[in-house]
């Protein structure tokens, strides 16, 4: 019961952000145009099968692709995996070489402490803010 209250939590948390990564991703990112949206989408490497990569929400845009990695709690190890999975993302999507790739780390809260770790691995911190989901440390990077 508690490992299905904890899933829940984690697909809760990617409910909420999933619809909002369109929004930064237009609004904020430059997005041109949304070629391609998916949340909790499975995508299996293209030359070993036996390897596959799970996206919380991933945007492909005409000119840039969105990746996000969203958890219900913020570790280290977290987002320390992400950092180490982003120079891959082209073994996954190859047909998008040479787009310019967006990294976006979400939670609904994330300490401050994490929010400059991400910044300084020029990842874009999503969390909570007054109204809705917003780019943590949007003026602190370059605008893509």
């Amino acid at each position: 019961m508690w490992g299905e209250l904890a899933n829940k939590m984690g697909t809760l948390v990617e409910d909420i952000v999933a619809p909002n990564i369109k929004r930064v991703a237009v609004e904020l990112f430059g997005v041109e145009e949304i070629i391609d949206f998916s949340a909790r989408r499975i995508i299996k490497h293209p030359t070993d099968k036996s390897r596959e990569k799970d996206f919380d929400a991933l945007l492909i845009g005409s000119n840039a692709i969105v990746l996000n990695e969203t958890k219900s709690t913020v570790r280290q190890s977290y987002i320390d995996e992400f950092i180490a999975f982003i120079p891959t993302v082209f073994e996954y999507l190859p047909e998008h070489r040479g787009k310019k790739v967006i990294p976006v780390f979400s939670s609904l809260y994330i300490p401050e402490h994490f929010v400059a770790y991400l910044t300084k691995h020029k990842i874009y911190a999503m969390g909570m803010g007054d109204e809705t989901m917003e780019i943590l440390n949007y003026n602190d990077l370059p605008k893509p």
